[in-house]
């Protein structure tokens, strides 16, 4: 803030408050820099010409039949649409997934609304148990 020295009221020195604001110092910084990032900012660009080669890719592999879990509010545990219990969840995944290996699987879990929290950790630590590691949660979508 700035001070105005006045000749005129009580004594030699009286010192008025001035609450204007100088933009002035701000603007110049502001023109300034936009200056020097619009001259920087092409040289940032990559600009060696190179010819890219074509990329001939095989075409992707259909994705496996995804694996379901459903988990349904009373606790029952359906593989697919078959029922299982928790103690073979192991073995029924691998029959499903037919001799491959449980860490190249992902299993995805479906659990109602309502299901409670120990049901739901009893199958994910079956599933960790059996070397399933890579699980995903489905959720409904609202859109």
């Amino acid at each position: 803030m700035a001070a105005k020295l006045s000749g005129s009221g009580g004594g030699k020195y009286t010192v008025e408050a001035n609450a204007e604001i100088n933009v002035t110092p701000f603007v110049d910084i502001m023109l300034v820099l936009l200056i020097i990032f619009m001259v920087a900012a092409p040289l940032a660009s990559v600009s060696v010409p190179v010819t890219l080669p074509t990329a001939v890719a095989p075409p992707a592999q259909n994705p496996p039949k995804p694996i379901y879990i459903s988990i349904q509010n009373d606790g029952d545990v359906f593989v697919g649409d078959s029922r299982t219990d928790v103690g073979v969840l192991g073995d029924d995944l691998r029959t499903q997934i037919g001799g491959g290996s449980p860490t190249d699987e992902r299993i995805f879990i479906r659990a109602d609304r309502q299901t409670r929290y120990g049901d739901f950790m009893q199958v994910m630590n079956a599933l960790q148990d059996n070397g399933f590691y890579q699980v995903a949660l489905v959720g409904e979508d609202n859109s």
